[in-house]
């Protein structure tokens, strides 16, 4: 699937700002950007540098605003939106073309007779960024400047200059920038062209998207230095010809070779598409790609090359529960167990009370453990991983971890998490804490608490306790007891069916009662590979999901004949999280309803057409990825991270089920 652009999307701000373009580095830093090339979001940034990979990410360089002098004409080929809303200057307007190499973003900017070429793209495991900078065609010499906008703050943060004095340098090849002592350096660098230290605050840079959010929606940021260049016409390409690139690194002497770092790139995602096994249409091709960019390291003392997941870009850091969700999908199915089997030892280790970390702060190393089911979903991404691999090598080393899981539910651990043995289901919660995947939360209040029994966590429960009978057969070490469990928790599960309605309760036995609203969670209880359901409640559960919440891009969180529906995602944080899972469009919902759908119908065909809208997807909003949420009313507008885990895992996931 080719993903490009002429002028009737670069040339109209509003829709060239609304498609945003992201690289990455697999070790949790990236840059990310507008087609425009104008800020939009605190999120933007040539380089955001991990600093304490996968997270303590940090913006270091904002952006490079260009000018060209061409046949004594300059032009300003970047574009700045100011407070006072004016656009000043208007250089997407000189955008011919934007596309997609790969994930690299390309575009090319015609002025007079020249076209100028750039693109962008990050060093694998290194805060390293190439802007690279390529004359196409020209009659005469160009000259470029670069005005190198920098800054240092934490990614979710904001900067007010304030009279803040860095440090910025000459060094050999370029300029040093250094933020306060002890702040980690800036080295923006090139083997060819000048460049001149500069210390000049610009005011006032509006992020039109903070303000959609509620958020601060201005910036200072500081042009701390210039870079000159003359690229001369019919030269081969190389550092003194046609082709410039300027290096953004926090190493002291990265690789300057642009060439080799570009095929070293390209290399990297040709073969991840030579992993994929699947003879698929392109735009899934393009999701394979995507896979890899949420895929980092997260060293650990027994395992230096640890993996993890991020959650979504921009905001998230990994997360247990999305991590666990999105392994299958972005590890077994584009053909790397490898990375599988690091992320389930990796997270093992952080294992503590039979539960898994919900997440781990971006700052300090204390995970928090509020979430009762990322621990459930860590049994069936071994499951995937072992119907894969049959490593009994792994099964064996994992299997005491989750003897101890099991048992910590049985006789109850954190959030009032434990097996009620009236009944045989998983009882989770307590005042002010969220615990499910529906986990938003303002100050104190919890939007959806779902205290009490909800139905995905016991179907979850019930298909661990399958898994883990199984996996003790393999072993030879006892399995009935598993068993035993299992066979009381399907027979109770029926509590959950609502004959009135002919669908099952969201969550049981609450403080209110039991919750009969039609919510996505259900839909697990007949997508995952142990159902407690008879057939006829299974189609059931399908029927009413795709009646009442289905949509192109995912499941609703919530009816939309509910009392508390909100069909639209924006504002302020109270204002958007009080929609997070009160009706928003959830995409990674679509994968599970696919399965689902597959399991009831056995129609191989109409399964995959509910995919097929993503293609479009593509080419919306997080371009070559898909979004976290949508509004829940039409036209169903992309919000949230422009490019999520468990949505692009979930639909590779589902893609590959639906082949036959």
């Amino acid at each position: 699937m080719c993903i490009e652009f002429g002028r009737e999307i670069c040339g109209n701000l509003d829709t060239a700002e609304s498609r945003e373009w992201l690289v990455t580095n697999g070790i949790g830093g990236y840059a990310s950007g507008t087609v425009a090339g104008l800020l939009t979001r605190r999120y933007h940034g040539l380089l955001v540098a991990a600093l304490q990979p996968p997270l303590g990410r940090t913006l270091m360089l904002a952006k490079l605003d260009e000018t060209v002098l061409y046949d004594t004409c300059s032009y300003s080929l970047n574009t700045n939106r100011w407070v006072d809303g004016i656009v000043s200057p208007h250089g997407y307007q000189y955008i011919e073309r934007f596309s997609l190499e790969g994930t690299i973003p390309v575009w090319r900017f015609a002025v007079a007779d020249a076209l100028l070429e750039k693109r962008v793209w990050m060093q694998q495991g290194a805060n390293t960024t190439y802007v690279q900078y390529t004359l196409r065609r020209a009659t005469q010499p160009l000259k470029l400047t670069l005005k190198a906008i920098v800054n240092y703050r934490d990614y979710h943060g904001d900067t007010q200059s304030n009279g803040w004095q860095m440090s910025v340098e000459q060094v050999q090849q370029g300029i040093c920038v250094t933020a306060y002592p002890g702040a980690v350096p800036l080295y923006l660098l090139s083997d060819c062209g000048s460049a001149s230290p500069v210390h000049n605050w610009y005011y006032g840079f509006d992020l039109a998207v903070e303000r959609y959010r509620g958020l601060s929606d201005k910036e200072d940021h500081l042009h701390a230095a210039t870079f000159e260049v003359t690229l001369n016409p019919g030269e081969a390409m190389s550092t003194t010809g046609c082709t410039y690139t300027l290096v953004a690194s926090t190493q002291k002497q990265p690789d300057l070779n642009a060439e080799a770092a570009l095929e070293h790139r390209q290399a990297l995602e040709q073969k991840l598409i030579g992993l994929w096994k699947s003879s698929s249409p392109a735009w899934v091709n393009r999701l394979v790609l995507a896979a890899d960019q949420f895929i980092v390291d997260r060293s650990v003392p027994e395992d230096p090359h640890g993996k993890t997941i991020i959650a979504g870009y921009h905001w998230f850091g990994d997360w247990g529960r999305d991590t666990m969700i999105s392994l299958p999908g972005l590890t077994l199915a584009t053909g790397r167990p490898e990375i599988a089997r690091s992320i389930l030892r990796t997270f093992a280790r952080y294992v503590d009370q039979g539960m898994l970390p919900n997440r781990f702060p971006d700052a300090g190393e204390i995970p928090e453990y509020n979430t009762v089911d990322a621990t459930l979903w860590y049994f069936e991404a071994i499951r995937a991983y072992y119907n894969v691999t049959k490593d009994d090598d792994l099964l064996m080393e994992l299997f005491p971890v989750l003897a101890d899981i099991i048992n910590w539910h049985c006789r109850g651990t954190r959030y009032n998490i434990h097996l009620d043995s009236s009944d045989g289901l998983l009882y989770a919660g307590e005042t002010g804490v969220q615990l499910t995947w529906m986990d938003a939360k303002i100050g104190d209040w919890v939007v959806t608490p779902r205290i009490g029994k909800p139905v995905e966590v016991n179907a979850l429960w019930y298909n661990s306790l399958r898994t883990m009978a199984k996996f003790a057969h393999l072993l030879g070490k006892p399995h009935e007891e598993y068993e035993a469990i299992a066979n009381r928790a399907q027979v109770r599960f029926s509590r959950f069916w609502n004959q009135d309605t002919g669908y099952c309760y969201d969550v049981l036995d609450s403080p209110d009662g039991n919750d009969s609203s039609v919510r996505p969670n259900q839909i697990f209880a007949v997508s995952l590979p142990e159902s407690p359901l008879t057939p006829a409640q299974q189609r059931g559960v399908v029927d009413i999901c795709g009646q009442m919440l289905l949509t192109s891009h995912g499941l609703r969180s919530l009816n939309p004949d509910h009392s508390q529906y909100q069909g639209k995602y924006g504002g302020n944080q109270y204002q958007r999280d009080g929609a997070y899972h009160q009706g928003t469009v959830w995409g990674w919902l679509l994968g599970p309803f696919v399965l689902a759908h597959l399991r009831v119908y056995k129609n191989l065909q109409q399964a995959r057409q509910f995919l097929q809208p993503m293609a479009n997807h593509l080419t919306a909003h997080g371009l070559g990825s898909l979004s976290e949420i949508f509004d829940g009313d039409a036209p169903m507008t992309p919000r949230g991270c422009i490019a999520q885990a468990w949505t692009v895992a979930e639909v590779l996931r589902a893609w590959l089920a639906t082949e036959g």
